[in-house]
């Protein structure tokens, strides 16, 4: 092997660490991948580069955008709230109504942003109709999934791996290209979850009442300031309180006024009562002295946290967010959005101490304790996803038929072969900046820019492993253990590869890596391309075995309360059935 063949081997080894840990965020580690192939020499700047002009990469971001704008006429949200009483009414026909909807807005639109729009919704309707969450989040994800896979424009994935089909001289996925396995994915998986899963979705989330949910009844206690106190007559200053001690006030209370006060710059005096986050430990230490007084404990609900301007939060933390990784005394949420966390939930573990050190993960979710009149700037910011009711966005409803006419018409265009997706997708970016159905600097910060790093910094790895020949290398592999048992079973052996690896990290970058494999594999069996790229672009989209395997699991993870295993009970048997079904269907579909 050559140089460049070994080199193209070890950043392989490296994408495929650096993307399935922590060490450092996906698009970093895309960059890290790009860089070296430039640097070595291996590509030309320009062969390096392609990515940021690839026409995935902008058919992607400007979905994002498309996406933010049907998302911000509420319309999506005006047909969730329809849901409530049917599934009240009769809640098997609701449901299947409601994920059959879900599962037709992810063909059109980003599945990802769909279930965004729909988790407040759906946790609204459980609590209307006393189920638990989990019970519905999980089929919300597994719906938007099913859906995705229908349309090139669903997922990224699908116009990822259209893209890499282009640059190998074949002609790209149609808007329907997937439709005839897709459906059969849709049905099935339907059947599936109706018969079999959702019956076996246990209730991890049972509580209505965050504060309970969150057990926060051990960690909130109002003080009432004291004659003696060192704070009264003077402005306060929570670094004052809480500088040597794990406690955040959360409010300040007037013995005259019902309602809520700032946090900060309040004249403190004596018989103000002090709303405070933290655990008895800790307020044992601030009641030392003689500073503070204890009011009676009672039991406490999110009423209590709710009072006046004050709003109870739960958000959850986006799978590409630019928070993770950071702890939440370096976001400064006070600073921010003038919210307090309250409590933390991730990987399944309940965390209400010590969360400063803590470093955020996608999927987190946050109890946060704010005002109201700036609910709206977490609900807007990318980084969260709001789970609570009060999160949603204040709509535009006269954007509506503009906005439904100019998604229809980038969907046909690109149906009827008029132009390529890519043109008619930023086309009506353009027009719904124009019609004022999005401002340019919402257009700006609904695009994903983490995923659009991503895709133009693994792009060129795909090219790497073509120009070197470390694509057919590994071609020759596979075909030499599987070859023997006909191209079948080389297909089915991608579609197996490609589900496992993307159960463990990103579903573009392991349709990335794998899209050039399947089609060197294909060209050195002298067979039909197309079957080996639909089984890697279904199996990188199909991933419900682990929380991370795709954005829309992540999303829910913390939000349904599920543990780890949640996920491999209920989507490892459907995987298997996906698995087979695309072993014996796809070749029928698109011959060898």
């Amino acid at each position: 092997m050559s140089f460049e063949i070994i080199f193209v081997f070890f950043l392989l080894a490296a994408a495929l660490a650096l993307f399935s840990t922590d060490y450092v965020s996906f698009d970093i580690a895309a960059l890290l991948i790009m860089i070296s192939l430039l640097a070595t020499g291996i590509l030309s700047p320009s062969e390096g580069l392609a990515g940021f002009s690839n026409p995935a990469t902008l058919t992607v971001a400007a979905m994002f955008v498309l996406s933010e704008g049907l998302r911000r006429t509420g319309l999506l949200n005006t047909i969730g709230q329809l849901f409530t009483e049917r599934i009240k009414e009769n809640y098997w026909g609701g449901l299947i109504q409601m994920l059959l909807f879900i599962s037709f807005c992810s063909a059109f639109i980003n599945n990802t942003a769909v279930v965004v729009i729909f988790i407040p919704i759906v946790i609204h309707i459980a609590n209307r109709i006393d189920v638990s969450p989990s019970k519905l989040l999980m089929p919300l994800s597994f719906a938007g999934i099913f859906g995705g896979t229908c349309t090139l424009i669903g997922t990224s994935t699908n116009i990822l791996v259209s893209s890499i089909a282009q640059d190998q001289g074949m002609e790209p996925f149609s808007m329907f290209s997937f439709a005839p396995v897709g459906l059969m994915f849709l049905a099935s998986g339907f059947i599936y979850l109706f018969v079999y899963g959702i019956p076996r979705i246990p209730a991890r989330r049972e509580h209505k009442q965050l504060t309970k949910g969150y057990k926060m009844q051990e960690y909130l206690t109002d003080v009432v300031v004291t004659e003696e106190s060192d704070l009264a007559g003077h402005i306060f200053h929570p670094e004052e309180l809480t500088n040597a001690l794990d406690l955040d006030v959360l409010r300040i209370f007037k013995p005259d006024s019902d309602s809520s006060a700032q946090r900060n710059e309040v004249k403190i005096e004596a018989g103000d009562i002090l709303r405070i986050r933290g655990s008895a430990k800790e307020i044992d230490k601030l009641l030392k002295s003689n500073e503070f007084m204890l009011k009676p404990a009672h039991e406490w609900t999110d009423t209590d946290l709710m009072k006046g301007r004050d709003a109870l939060v739960e958000a959850v933390i986006a799978p590409e967010s630019s928070l993770i990784g950071k702890t939440l005394e370096s976001v400064d949420f006070f600073e921010r959005f003038g919210a307090v966390p309250l409590a933390v939930r991730q990987h399944g573990e309940l965390q209400q101490e010590k969360l400063g050190k803590l470093k955020l993960e996608g999927g987190s979710t946050i109890l946060l304790s704010m005002s109201k009149d700036r609910v709206q700037e977490v609900d807007r910011n990318p980084s969260f996803i709001v789970a609570s009711e009060i999160g949603e966005m204040r709509s535009r409803p006269d954007k509506t038929f503009p906005v439904l006419a100019i998604m229809l018409g980038v969907v046909a265009a690109a149906a009827l072969n008029i132009v390529p997706i890519v043109v008619s997708a930023l086309a009506g970016v353009a027009l719904m900046v124009l019609t004022g159905c999005i401002s340019a600097e919402e257009a700006y910060q609904a695009v994903n820019w983490k995923v659009i790093i991503l895709l133009a910094g693994v792009i060129p790895l795909g090219t790497a492993m073509n120009k070197t020949g470390a694509a057919s290398l590994m071609a020759d592999q596979m075909i030499f253990w599987l070859s023997g048992l006909g191209p079948r079973a080389v297909l089915s052996g991608f579609f197996g590869l490609t589900m496992g690896i993307t159960a463990i990290m990103s579903n573009n970058a392991s349709a990335a890596l794998l899209a050039p494999i399947a089609i060197q594999t294909a060209q050195s069996l002298d067979v039909n391309a197309y079957p080996f790229l639909f089984a890697v672009t279904f199996a990188a989209s199909l991933s419900f075995i682990t929380p991370f395997g795709y954005q829309t699991n992540t999303l829910i993870y913390g939000a349904g309360k599920y543990e780890f295993t949640d996920f491999t009970k209920i989507g490892l048997p459907l995987n298997i059935l996906f698995w087979i079904l695309a072993t014996i269907f796809i070749p029928v579909i698109w011959p060898f």
